[in-house]
């Protein structure tokens, strides 16, 4: 996780902290990264309690991708919307595929909860962190929403 003084500006899923960290580095190559333990705790615990709108975002995005990133921040957890439902939603019947795009640009991982869009034929779809991670993320948010589990 990573954040400026206006909020977090990236969440990335991985299983490795070094490539993490490298990965931040090479994307804000002229930053002072600190751990600031607190802050991100805080975050890391409304983010598990379903609270991400409580989380404060800094994100550079088109008018179109900060349109479908508020959209999603609305979808709670355990609920699933499809990506044509999310183009709908949005006033743009025929831009699922730009749904899905804006999706796969997300740089906020879990705080713009884009693993809850799925493909109108029932499928996962796409995940930029993986499809067995969204799969593990929406079976435990139906857990713990006790709605049906993931196929």
């Amino acid at each position: 996780m990573a954040a400026t003084d206006r909020g977090v500006c990236r969440v990335y899923l991985g299983d490795r902290t070094r490539d993490l960290l490298r990965r931040l580095w090479r994307e804000f190559p002229d930053a002072r990264l600190h751990r600031d333990a607190r802050r991100v705790g805080s975050w890391l615990r409304a983010c598990l309690e379903g609270r991400t709108a409580d989380i404060p975002v800094d994100l550079r995005a088109t008018p179109f991708q900060q349109k479908v990133w508020q959209a999603l921040r609305k979808i709670r957890p355990g609920q699933r919307r499809t990506y044509a439902e999310v183009a709908r939603g949005l006033g743009r019947p025929g831009a699922a595929r730009a749904v899905a795009r804006a999706c796969a640009a997300n740089p906020v991982a879990l705080l713009i909860p884009c693993h809850r869009v799925v493909r109108s034929d029932g499928g996962l779809g796409g995940y930029r962190w993986g499809s067995e991670r969204k799969r593990a993320l929406l079976e435990q948010e139906a857990t713990a929403s006790g709605k049906q589990p993931v196929r």
